[in-house]
């Protein structure tokens, strides 16, 4: 992370950092694999974690054991989890003040994020954040989902930016790896429920324990010392 131009923008993971929601999905596709009489266990919510879209129903088609389509059981993971949303939106404590804070800076933003497009727009639409957001990516919409860089290489390119001109917040082992291959400067603020590995984790600049402490000041900082 030396030399080159500043960080000029920050690329949010929103499941687990705009939103405490990685036990939301484990709990929905843990529910929908008992009433669609699959066989859920912890590696599943562990695999699963950071995947695509297409690549998650298909796993709980092809090991889960679910009969129906991978295209029936995305589409009804994805209206439990609208459900969910509309009765509690778990916002992670400082994440809204964060992003506006880094926005009213001039910091471009965006999202790289797992979850389906259709989700990401609600939550950012429920949070009053969609207008804080130049770009808005999900995974479904790139060859290969988490660990893979895809999706920040994707975010990068429609900011018009060099990924080394942009730091990433993640908080998952296959989060974490996928912004430090793409090239970002990684911000890790470490998953409470589903602690990211240690080699993982090693790839971050910096790691926060709130929210509270991603400032355009820090991200300054980040650079200088890189």
């Amino acid at each position: 992370m030396s030399g080159g131009a500043a960080i000029s923008a920050v690329v949010f993971d929103m499941d687990g950092v705009i939103i405490d929601s990685e036990h939301v999905w484990d709990e929905v596709r843990e529910q929908l694999a008992e009433d669609w009489d699959g066989t859920y266990g912890p590696e599943a919510q562990r695999s699963m974690m950071g995947m695509s879209s297409p690549e998650w129903s298909a796993y709980m088609h092809e090991v889960v054991g679910i009969a129906a389509s991978p295209e029936e059981i995305n589409a009804e993971v994805v209206r439990r989890m609208l459900g969910r949303y509309r009765d509690e939106l778990p916002v992670v404590p400082g994440a809204v003040d964060a992003v506006r804070r880094l926005d009213q800076a001039g910091l471009r933003l965006a999202v790289a994020s797992s979850s389906n497009r259709e989700l990401i727009e609600t939550v950012l639409e429920t949070l009053e954040l969609t207008s804080s957001f130049a770009a808005v990516v999900s995974s479904e919409e790139v060859p290969r989902g988490k660990p893979a860089p895809d999706v920040y290489l994707e975010a990068t390119a429609r900011l018009g930016l060099v990924p080394g001109a942009c730091a990433a917040v993640e908080d998952s082992t296959n989060g974490l790896l996928a912004a430090a291959a793409a090239g970002l400067a990684v911000v890790a603020y470490p998953n409470h429920r589903f602690p990211p590995a240690a080699d993982a984790l090693a790839r971050a600049a910096l790691v926060v324990e709130s929210l509270d402490e991603l400032t355009p000041g820090m991200l300054a900082a980040l650079r200088r010392s890189g």
